[in-house]
Order: C-alpha cells, then sequence, then structure tokens
C-alpha cells in the first residue's frame, strides 16, 4: 500500500511540473511530386494491354489469376477514369485529356515496362497538345483462394453431406498497378509509382454458382478499386496540409500563466505581447523562455522568418536546449517550402 501511494505521489508530481504544454499548428507541405506551374496541359494513357510477344506466358497468368484482356482493358479504363475526375476536380491543370484513341502495349503483365521513348513521348505530346502525360503501365490482379473450414472428423454419409455444404473458401485479388508521369520539355520521368489493394470475399464451396457469383463480385470490385487508386495517385500532385506538434513554456512567472490563459482561448496576440515583454527579462531562464516562445509564436502566424530569429536568440544568448532542436525543424519547413512555392508558381 505505501509503494503504490509513492507511486502515486511521483505521477502527481511529474504532471504538475510539466514545465510546456504542446500546441498543433497547421502546416501545409510540397506535394510529393513536383510539376512546374508552367504545365497546363496533361494527358493520359494507357500502357497494359500485353503484346503478341509473349502471349504464352501472358496467357498462363491470366488463366491462373482469373484475368482476361477484358477486365484488364475495362480495369485500366476505370484507373484513368479515376485518375481524370481527379484531376478536373482540382483544378490544377486547364486541360486533362484521356487519350482513348491511342493503345501503347506492354511486353508482359504485372511489372514496369521499360520506359517509353523521348522521341515517341514528344511526338504524342505535340500531336494531341499536352505538355506532360500520365502513363498506366501497370495492372496486374493476383488471385488466391484459401479453404477456410478445417477438415472435419468424417464418421459417417451425413458427415459427407455437411462438409460439402459448410465448406467455404476466401477469394483474395491483390490489385497492383503503376503509374508514370513523362516531361518531355525537360527530358526526364517526375514520377514512377507502383500502388496495390487487396480484396476479398467469401464464397461457398458448396455450389458452382455460389462461386460464379463471387466471381462475378470480384470483376467489379477490381473496377471499383482501379477507379479508387486513379483517384488516390491524383493527390501526389497536390500539396496537402499536416499537424505539427511544438511544445511552448507555461511557466516561469505570473506573465506566463496569464499568457497560458490567453493561448488557450486562442488569443496568441495576446500571449505573445506578454511574451515579448519577457524577452528583457534578467533571468536568463526566463529571457531564453520567453524568446522561444515568441518563435512559436512567430510560426503560428506564418512567418518562418522570425521564428527562426526567435529562436536562435533562445538558443544562442540564453542556452536554452528546446531552441536549438526548434531551430532545425523550423528551417526544414522552410526548405519544404521553396519547393512548395516553385509547385504553387509564387
Amino acid at each position: 500500500m505505501k509503494l503504490l501511494s509513492y507511486v502515486s505521489l511521483i505521477l502527481i508530481v511529474a504532471l504538475t511540473s510539466c514545465k510546456t504544454n504542446l500546441v498543433y499548428i497547421n502546416a501545409i507541405n510540397p506535394a510529393p511530386v513536383t510539376i512546374s506551374n508552367s504545365t497546363k496541359n496533361v494527358g493520359i494513357i494507357s500502357r497494359t494491354t500485353p503484346t503478341e510477344d509473349n502471349k504464352v506466358l501472358n496467357t498462363i497468368h491470366q488463366n491462373v489469376n482469373g484475368e482476361t484482356l477484358k477486365l484488364i482493358k475495362e480495369a485500366s479504363a476505370e484507373s484513368i477514369k479515376g485518375l481524370n475526375d481527379a484531376l478536373i476536380q482540382n483544378k490544377r491543370f486547364e486541360i486533362v485529356k484521356p487519350l482513348l484513341d491511342l493503345e501503347l502495349k506492354t511486353p508482359v503483365s504485372g511489372t514496369f515496362p521499360s520506359q517509353l521513348s523521348l522521341a515517341e513521348v514528344e511526338t504524342i505530346c505535340k500531336e494531341h497538345g499536352v505538355d506532360i502525360l500520365f502513363v498506366l503501365e501497370v495492372f496486374d490482379s493476383n488471385l488466391s483462394v484459401v479453404p477456410l473450414n478445417a477438415p472435419p472428423k468424417i464418421e459417417s454419409i451425413k458427415d459427407v453431406v455437411n462438409t460439402v455444404t459448410q465448406a467455404q473458401v476466401k477469394i483474395t485479388t491483390t490489385i497492383k498497378i503503376g503509374w508514370r508521369i513523362y516531361d518531355p520539355q525537360n527530358k526526364y520521368i517526375l514520377d514512377e509509382y507502383p500502388m496495390s489493394e487487396n480484396l476479398s470475399v467469401i464464397a461457398s464451396a458448396a455450389t458452382i454458382v455460389n462461386t460464379a457469383e463471387a466471381m462475378l463480385g470480384r470483376k467489379e470490385a477490381i473496377k471499383q478499386s482501379s477507379n479508387n487508386m486513379g483517384h488516390i495517385y491524383a493527390d501526389r500532385i497536390i500539396p496537402y496540409y499536416t499537424k505539427v506538434t511544438r511544445d511552448y513554456y507555461v511557466k516561469g512567472n505570473s506573465s506566463f500563466k496569464i499568457a497560458t490563459r490567453k493561448a488557450r482561448t486562442g488569443n496568441w496576440d495576446g500571449a505573445g505581447e506578454l511574451w515579448l515583454n519577457e524577452t528583457s527579462s534578467r533571468k536568463r531562464k526566463i529571457a531564453g523562455r520567453a524568446c522561444y516562445n515568441m518563435a512559436i509564436l512567430g510560426e503560428i502566424n506564418g512567418d518562418l522568418d522570425m521564428a527562426i530569429s526567435w529562436a536562435q536568440k533562445s538558443y544562442e544568448n540564453y542556452n536554452n536546449k528546446l531552441a536549438l532542436q526548434y531551430v532545425n525543424q523550423l528551417k526544414y519547413r522552410k526548405q519544404k517550402n521553396k519547393r512548395l512555392d516553385y509547385q504553387l508558381g509564387n
């Protein structure tokens, strides 16, 4: 009992002696794929239909995995439609063209083929009035069937009948797609990105009809999933928001306590006025914490240069260890913002 009380006392002291609180700051991040803001028109094309060169190998692969050329074409078309709809919706480009009249082919299903030649990409872009090409270069669906029922003990004809009627299998399909973005003007590939998703359905092995229905539902699910993955891929060219967490000081003197209450109500500027006064405090610890909190205020207000200046002062003049880590975090954000400005054309 004494041990329990002692542990509880330590916990209480630890919680009440915290000198910082967390604040969440919205930060916009550059897109994973950088496309020049001068790029206005894009084309989307499929390159997933197998050639005749490896017909035997591709046919075996399709039979094993329940694929057909029709399914490959339909699922690829859905993926292109998903990407097209997403690009139009986010309004990043002025013109988005699905190049449905072109059918590029791939040597072997399921893997990235060799890159298209620069001359071929330039010709396609020129003929269709686009600046870059989004090319769907991989579509594959791998099928696996796993029994869900352990073999029961068979002692009678009735047991045999029950085994047949109750048997179930799990049909899992792994869908794989892969995209490349070709930029003929700058003569390089902007992105090469594989994606995958697993789909599962449960089928009774009791009747062929039930299993056939499950396989039919599987095909529709493949097309829907392909469409969704097209939507998801569009996010790779769009800047996105995240929340970053920062510590700010809540203890030091009465001004810090009042400033903390202001911050908790969202009155950060009011809190900043109190912190600014304390940056000239004769007490080095107080001044260092105040400088650090002013850096937090700068980041909240979107002024990274101001934030870096205050954080540097907190560490360089007052040896605040937390400020050194914060300086590096701020410089990293500023570096990312340069790429973000390029993407946004600022």
